[in-house]
């Protein structure tokens, strides 16, 4: 059995995912995670965007 070191991370920040997913700005990004274009989720403080809930999103979104 195999342990990585550094495993991929599953979550992105709300800036990290608009930059890398749709090339928005920082305040487009909160823009669009405001309106629920962008999914989050709240961990302690912060705000996460789950990278599998965003392409899961993507893909639905390109079958339309």
């Amino acid at each position: 059995m195999s342990i990585e070191t550094n495993p991929p991370c599953k979550t992105l920040s709300i800036v990290e995912a608009g930059r890398l997913y749709f090339d928005l700005s920082r305040n487009g990004s909160y823009a669009a995670a405001k309106r629920g274009d962008i999914p989050t989720i709240k961990v302690g403080g912060k705000f996460r965007v789950p990278v599998a809930a965003l392409e899961r999103k993507l893909e639905i979104a390109g079958q339309v």
